[in-house]
């Protein structure tokens, strides 16, 4: 577009006057790029731990009548001790013995996995996380008369814990899980005091599903002692299933570490 002489001469002057300023603008954009640089290495780190996820591995294991394992993993998107988005996956698997007073015996085999988000709610007293997500399940049942798979299962999962310390020597948890995969049901609660580095109590906890088991157990628990860069937590007690209406002891045992 042609815009005239006057606009013609004003260029022209513009044009000259960067010329003569080049050295200077090349000395000043070679001192801005020095200073990102050392910008960079200097706040680079900090910025990157501040966007690092943030990750705590776990394993447990429950043994007793029935037995049941899982591992897996909690990520959470800034940090663990601020509110924010988070995420758990776990596998894990089991048998139990079905049956029995007059009917067959069988023993169920129990694979179940889950990918679940959630949230977290960090306060003074403690912590509140919720997750909800998927979840799919594949059981087999084996008996004197052979063996038949079940069909894979898909459902949601919802699951919700609290970790609350009323006092500085206390700790009170709860967790309830609800799949619909299997149509089962979970739910513990203990209180602890603080002693010999972990917290000693009380637990309860019971199990549910749609074929009509149920477990009830309580016990005696430490939680949260840390060794070696790991905290466990163990339970010792108690428990009765239905509808073989056994009681027997059991045992629980966890592991977590943060990466």
């Amino acid at each position: 577009m042609f815009i005239g002489t006057a606009a013609g001469a004003g260029w022209s002057s513009a044009t000259a006057r960067r010329r003569d300023r080049r050295p200077r603008l090349v000395a000043a954009l070679a001192a801005s790029l020095v200073s990102h640089l050392v910008s960079s290495l200097v706040c680079g780190p900090a910025r990157a731990d501040d966007f690092t996820l943030k990750t705590v591995l776990f394993g447990s294991l429950d043994a007793g009548a029935s037995v049941f394992s899982a591992s897996g993993a909690k990520i959470a998107f800034d940090r663990f001790e601020r509110d924010g988005p988070v995420a758990l996956v776990s596998a894990g698997g089991g048998l139990r013995l079905e049956g029995g007073a007059g009917a067959p015996i069988l023993v169920r085999t129990t694979t179940l996995g889950a990918a679940l988000g959630g949230y977290q709610f960090i306060r003074e007293w403690g912590a509140v996380t919720v997750f909800a997500g998927p979840e799919a399940s594949w059981e087999m049942l084996a008996g004197t008369g052979g063996q038949g798979a079940l069909p894979v299962r898909m459902g949601l999962r919802l699951h919700g814990e609290v970790w609350a310390r009323p006092s500085q020597d206390t700790l009170t948890t709860a967790t309830v899980i609800l799949g619909s995969a299997r149509g089962d049901a979970y739910a513990r609660l203990s209180w602890g005091y603080a002693l010999f580095g972990a917290y000693l109590g009380p637990e309860f906890a019971l199990y549910g599903d749609r074929t009509d088991y149920r477990k009830w157990s309580v016990g005696l628990h430490a939680t949260d002692y840390a060794f070696g860069g790991y905290r466990f937590r163990l339970s010792v007690g108690c428990q009765i299933e239905t509808p073989r209406d056994r009681l027997g002891p059991t045992l629980s045992f966890a592991i977590w570490s943060a990466l």
